[in-house]
């Protein structure tokens, strides 16, 4: 089949969770089909990154548009439409002409939108089979987002966001003859919250690439932990707040010499309001994540909001890093408490299984080669890839003959 892809950020370099997972959808559906890619540009992009990406598209067609960054009249008459802020004020006429424009040459059998951002544009093709990858319900991560405002006026805004943005996400997934979720827990909610048939619905989950996330044999830094996450991004930022203020003091209590490097970018992020002390870090933005992570005698994830499922964990899985995680931080992986990773939510419960692993070795060491396990059997890329590329063949106009 002929593809046109709609990316809401330019899938490479993969070096934040909902590109590294374009990415490697993009390498599955190019290994059998042939690619067309329509992107935004959220960042400046470097020609040979264009080039790695051509390798699996012919067409390359970049639009120089920020999608989550909106003209402040817009956002003011977006308060009065009942489309979400993102989705009135992000719209771009621009990209609908470019999208409508290469259909009409390209003359695609499918077309993939990557996330609700692009999927409005993907229903201005007529006569096409139309694939979304949802990532995450917004709706749902706002509507958790309720209970912890700190104001009426935060309260009303995030439950006004959150009616839009329910009411848009049903409307706007509907048409489409495949709508992927990340696991089954999501599967579910989108049955539940929306008017999305079963048969519409495919579970296509995360996962890491395994000859590039291995078990190399470096040397454990003592009692260092490690977060992945840019604190720009608000669940981690919440997360981190919460660890350092309500857990970290715990375990230094009775590690003083324990430290925590966190990762990712905190540009134009505020830090004041974090407990910071000598023992924390900040690596920044990383080129390579790998070592950070496999250095690390346990990798934390004190998260308490977001959606999705957390590439961080199974990154760390991958790298032999054992992991520490609240159950909104593993919601929806296929991994078990004790056999995997330890689950431990309230302050005192986390901060004593990070003391647990920092004390038993034989404990890390035994959960790390476990987890291992579980994600060569769950969350590789070439299976994922090979089960999504099943599912995108029926609908291929081949397949419509034979039935």
């Amino acid at each position: 089949m002929k593809i046109l892809v709609l990316s809401t950020w330019f899938p490479f370099p993969c070096n934040q969770g909902s590109k590294i997972r374009a990415y490697h959808l993009i390498k599955a559906l190019a290994s059998e089909h042939r690619l067309a890619l329509i992107s935004f540009e959220d960042q400046p992009i470097q020609p040979e990154w264009i080039e790695h990406i051509s390798e699996y598209c012919e067409e390359v067609k970049i639009l120089p548009h920020a999608p989550f960054q909106y003209q402040r009249w817009k956002s003011l008459l977006g308060f009065f439409s009942l489309k979400p802020s993102a989705a009135y004020a992000g719209y771009s006429k621009e990209m609908e002409n470019l999208v409508t424009s290469v259909a009409a040459e390209w003359q695609p059998d499918l077309v993939f939108a990557l996330t609700f951002v692009t999927a409005p544009y993907a229903l201005k093709i007529p006569g096409v089979k139309r694939v979304v990858d949802m990532d995450n319900l917004l709706a749902l991560m706002l509507k958790e987002e309720i209970p912890m405002s700190k104001s009426i006026l935060q309260r009303m805004r995030r439950t006004l966001a959150y009616l839009k943005f329910r009411y848009y996400e049903d409307k706007i997934y509907t048409p489409f003859d495949y709508c992927m979720a990340v696991s089954d827990m999501d599967t579910n909610r989108v049955q539940q919250y929306t008017r999305i048939q079963p048969q519409q619905v495919i579970c296509v989950p995360n996962g890491v690439d395994l000859n590039y996330y291995q078990i190399n044999g470096i040397a454990k830094n003592q009692h260092e932990l490690v977060y992945s996450g840019a604190l720009t991004y608000l669940p981690n930022f919440d997360a981190m707040q919460f660890f350092l203020s309500e857990i970290f003091p715990i375990v230094q209590s009775e590690y003083p010499q324990s430290k925590l490097k966190i990762t990712g970018k905190t540009n134009g992020v505020s830090t004041e309001h974090l407990r910071l002390n000598k023992n924390t870090f900040f690596t920044g933005y990383v080129d390579d994540i790998r070592p950070v992570v496999a250095e690390a005698e346990i990798c934390i994830v004190p998260l308490r909001q977001g959606a999705g499922t957390r590439l961080k964990i199974l990154e760390a899985m991958a790298l032999g890093t054992t992991v520490v995680s609240t159950t909104k931080g593993a919601e929806g992986l296929d991994v078990r408490h004790g056999h995997d990773y330890l689950l431990a939510d309230t302050p005192q419960e986390f901060a004593q299984s990070v003391i647990r692993l920092l004390k038993d070795q034989d404990l890390q060491k035994k959960l790390a080669l476990q987890a291992r396990k579980t994600v060569e059997k769950n969350y590789d890329w070439k299976k994922i890839g090979a089960h999504f590329l099943d599912k995108v063949n029926l609908l291929s106009p081949q397949q419509d003959k034979s039935l």
